[in-house]
């Protein structure tokens, strides 16, 4: 370990401790009063590294623009979806080939909800 990273090699035999510890808040959240945090039911996001039961942190205050992922509320659902804007089109994408795009339209009742800005695993899940 050195200071707050992990070797992922050989580990070094001069680092026998660790300096100070992790405050997650501080490293995840921009926006406290603006920042959710939601688990992820589902398999539709898994080519982007979002799998069922991970946890994602979620922040209100960002402005959706192309390519970011959503958590995005339509006709009165949730959905975690890839922003994409072709000329006046929106579309929901998701990141698994079994899902079908979204396309969104007037007439429905659709919001950004909020921006992932993470995404934690329980690795355990995967060994």
């Amino acid at each position: 370990m050195t200071g707050n990273t992990i070797c992922a090699g050989f580990p070094s035999p001069a680092q026998d401790y660790v300096e100070s510890g992790i405050d997650l808040n501080r490293e995840l959240v921009k926006n406290p009063a603006a920042t959710f945090f939601g688990r992820v039911s589902g398999d539709s996001m898994t080519g982007a590294g979002i799998e069922d039961g991970d946890l994602i942190v979620i922040d209100k205050s960002l402005e959706a623009s192309e390519g970011d992922i959503a958590v995005c509320f339509l006709d009165g659902e949730f959905t975690l979806k890839r922003i994409h804007i072709e000329k006046d089109v929106l579309w929901l994408m998701p990141e698994n080939p079994k899902y079908k795009k979204i396309r969104v339209t007037a007439d429905q009742h659709f919001m950004v909800w909020g921006i992932v800005t993470y995404s934690i695993k329980d690795v355990r899940k995967r060994i």
